[in-house]
């Protein structure tokens, strides 16, 4: 009967002992829910000077209209590029590089360079990046379905720096586009000054010839002053002979009775379809091409090629640029290596490393490289 009541007091003894240790859980301080961050605008100036404010970093964005293939291969210099386009123009120069720095270029909806809003607009884009020439035939029809458009020119050096600003915004990749725009800029530089002090008589008169031979019919024809390819002979330390003809908009066609009588130091062949070098082995076998001196003294070149020509505002003409000055003016550009240049281009502006150089690139070269 004792131990009874002991083992019951017990019990209620040990009750008591856990009720005065325990306490409520104190309230705790009122914690406000994370505060959404509103994702922030996008102001900028495109190549028309229009102000374009976009909602956020656009994450689907449609590459579209003419010549819209070079534009492309400035917007992939932005790793971010692969996960964001949502468009690719179907390739006119016969290669098509996307694939190499894209893995999800399948993916994308392919449009031909005569393309409507309609079909634009099917993609859902966030913002069109349009050359800025197709403000009216494409760039306004897409704007009256609320569409934003943000114009890019990429057509001359200055341009470059000015594109790849907006670039940098449009990814919120400030920083690359600073990388990229001292990629060139230091490259520019290295060419002038290598060249500095030199006198008008040491620039050999130069002649840039495109050759076209579409629909069989053979045809060669000069840039306009404007266009980068005046600008490379220019800066590259040569004349140009044909800045004093009367030229167009675009290529202006020549014959070859022009051709000789500009009579030119060196002659630069390009080809935006097929092999240049094949090219420039047919005319050296061409007896009219024979009686020309540029082709009597060995100075008749095959501008260099890969999936593009280096001569065009593409990514790839400051390659041309460096090329080129090493070919007018080889005394001043002895210790250059301009494959060893290609190699870095491509590790810095695509992430190719040497393996993916000797893979993808290699095989493409073509032109009067070492």
């Amino acid at each position: 009967m004792f131990s009874t009541r002991l083992a019951s007091l017990s019990l209620a003894l040990a009750l008591i002992l856990t009720a005065c240790a325990w306490r409520a859980p104190a309230t705790p301080h009122a914690v406000p829910p994370a505060a959404t961050a509103k994702p922030t605008s996008i102001k900028l100036t495109d190549a028309l000077g229009r102000t374009v404010t976009l909602p956020r970093a656009p994450q689907r964005i449609a590459l579209a209209g003419r010549a819209v293939t070079l534009v492309t291969d400035a917007v992939y210099l932005f790793p971010a590029a692969p996960a964001r386009v949502v468009t690719l123009a179907k390739g006119t120069q016969g290669k098509d590089f996307v694939p190499v720095i894209d893995p999800n270029h399948e993916s994308k909806l392919k449009l031909e360079t005569q393309v409507g809003p309609e079909q634009v607009a099917a993609a859902k884009p966030d913002v069109v990046l349009l050359k800025s020439y197709m403000a009216d035939t494409l760039g306004k029809p897409l704007e009256s379905l609320s569409i934003p458009v943000v114009y890019v020119d990429f057509e001359t050096p200055e341009q470059y720096q000015r594109d790849l600003a907006t670039l940098g915004q449009i990814f919120d990749d400030p920083a690359r586009a600073k990388q990229v725009s001292a990629f060139y800029q230091e490259r520019v530089e290295r060419v002038t000054q290598s060249l500095a002090g030199l006198s008008d008589d040491k620039k050999p008169r130069v002649l840039l010839l495109y050759y076209n031979d579409k629909d069989g019919q053979i045809a060669f024809n000069v840039p306009p002053r404007e266009w980068i390819q005046t600008w490379m002979a220019q800066t590259a330390g040569g004349r140009p002979v044909w800045k004093d003809a009367k030229l167009g908009q675009g290529w202006t066609k020549v014959n070859l009775e022009q051709i000789a009588a500009w009579d030119a130091d060196q002659i630069y062949i390009i080809a935006y379809t097929g092999n240049v070098s094949d090219v420039v082995k047919r005319l050296k076998a061409d007896p009219q091409w024979q009686a020309l001196r540029a082709v009597k003294q060995g100075t008749l070149y095959a501008f260099p090629a890969d999936y593009y020509s280096w001569d065009q505002s593409d990514t790839r003409w400051i390659l041309g640029l460096m090329w080129l000055a090493g070919k007018i003016q080889p005394d001043r550009f002895a210790g250059s290596n301009i494959q060893q240049e290609a190699r870095t281009f491509y590790k810095e502006m695509y992430n190719l490393d040497d393996a993916a150089f000797q893979k993808y690139i290699q095989p493409n070269l073509a032109g009067d490289l070492p």
